[in-house]
């Protein structure tokens, strides 16, 4: 075993004389545990927050979006759509109309987004649902039929086969004034996306119907919706489709349209890190506090080993073991604390959210293996850093002057 390490590993075994030393070894480790165990579950957090949330966001919405900015909507869509069929970049293209409405049943009214899709295509199902709770799309065909979000559904006791009411603001221009629309649809099933905003005011119907409510001509559609390879490369795609339709249409994708959500994840991440950081700091001086106590403590048996001839830089390299033994013994123990608790949070859903206010039902956790390194790498580094000063402070101790009154 190498001299330095075996030394050090004698001075970190308790003596009666040395109690108070090896108490503050033992806050060291704990300190170094418990700040690499917290930033661990911090970053798993929100690892698995901005997954979820990105999962959800993007299994219920496109990835990029072509909007007509015409009165008229996109139209001859069926061409318009083929052509970016040929794309590369993208694997599916579905129509889709927005219509802002408000449905009514047992007694219970809200505001709801009606969005009209094609349902023999299955590129739609793709795009708009993530799951299908009750019923089949093509049902949507047949009728005046609609598939209601499972929490409006809920809210709303429409279960499939209920009939609903809805009334459509953009009315009949009649002797009284503009008059709203009102229709009846059955509903046909239910859908669950996760996001709870879509879950609980969100109902699809045909494209046909969309078009009926919307006012817009047969052929002619709001939007077409697409789906991607590479989700991170849509801002190059977003770029090269505003230039070659034209005027008459923007582009959106879906980073842009949640770009402050994740700003803000992220700057939340990053204010955590550096404030559980601390912790780490502080342990890194009960590591000086310890060595600075253990270089007073061996003061003669560093003298000794000096006479003996052990050089400057191995009596620095004892006292610089020792704080890696710290570290490393703390990191280690918080790995696997930070990992463990991460795990068992996520299995079993220990944090439970208010999908209405967070659209989250729980927070998840992904443990990042780089994330782990790079806190690991990070607390032995600092460790390492706490012990420069002690050890070189070891190393000036002059064994003469120590050893003159013995």
């Amino acid at each position: 075993m190498n001299f330095e390490r075996f030394v050090a590993r004698r001075y970190l075994r308790a003596r009666r004389r040395q109690m108070m030393i090896s108490f503050i070894t033992l806050i060291s480790i704990l300190g170094v545990m418990t700040g690499v165990a917290a930033l661990i579950i911090i970053l798993s957090l929100y690892a698995g927050m901005s997954q979820d949330l990105q999962q959800r966001i993007l299994g219920a919405t496109s990835h990029l979006t072509v909007i007509s900015s015409q009165p008229g909507g996109l139209r001859d869509y069926p061409r318009l759509a083929g052509r970016l069929r040929r794309l590369d970049e993208v694997t599916h293209v579905t129509p889709a109309i927005y219509v802002q409405a408000m449905v009514t049943a047992g007694g219970a009214s809200t505001g709801i987004v009606l969005k009209g899709i094609d349902p023999a295509s299955e590129q739609a199902a793709l795009a708009g649902i993530v799951g299908l709770k009750s019923g089949r799309l093509a049902e949507l065909q047949s009728g005046r039929n609609l598939f209601l979000g499972e929490q409006l559904a809920l809210r709303l006791n429409a279960r499939p086969g209920a009939t609903v009411t809805v009334v459509v603001p953009k009315g009949t221009l009649t002797p009284l004034g503009i008059v709203p629309r009102v229709h009846r649809f059955r509903v046909a099933g239910m859908f669950e996306t996760g996001l709870y905003d879509v879950d609980n005011g969100w109902a699809f119907v045909s494209l046909a119907e969309g078009q009926r409510l919307s006012g817009l001509p047969a052929g002619s559609v709001q939007a077409l919706e697409l789906r991607v390879r590479d989700i991170y490369a849509v801002e190059a795609l977003q770029t090269r489709l505003a230039r070659d339709l034209g005027d008459g249409v923007s582009v959106t994708n879906w980073i842009d349209q949640n770009r402050p959500l994740f700003a803000a994840l992220k700057l939340e991440k990053w204010g955590m890190f550096l404030a559980i950081g601390l912790i780490v700091l502080v342990a890194a001086l009960n590591i000086v506090t310890t060595l600075v106590m253990m270089v007073m403590e061996k003061n003669r048996d560093i003298a000794i080993l000096r006479a003996m001839g052990a050089s400057r830089r191995q009596v620095m390299g004892i006292f610089i073991w020792q704080g890696l033994f710290i570290g490393l013994v703390g990191t280690a123990l918080g790995d696997l604390l930070g990992i463990g608790l991460s795990l068992a949070a996520d299995h079993y859903r220990w944090i439970r959210l208010d999908a209405q206010v967070y659209s989250l039902p729980y927070l998840s956790f992904r443990v990042g293996w780089v994330d782990v390194l790079t806190v690991s790498a990070v607390a032995v580094l600092v460790s390492f850093l706490a012990t420069l000063y002690p050890s070189r402070q070891a190393a000036r101790i002059d064994p003469v002057e120590a050893i003159r009154y013995e």
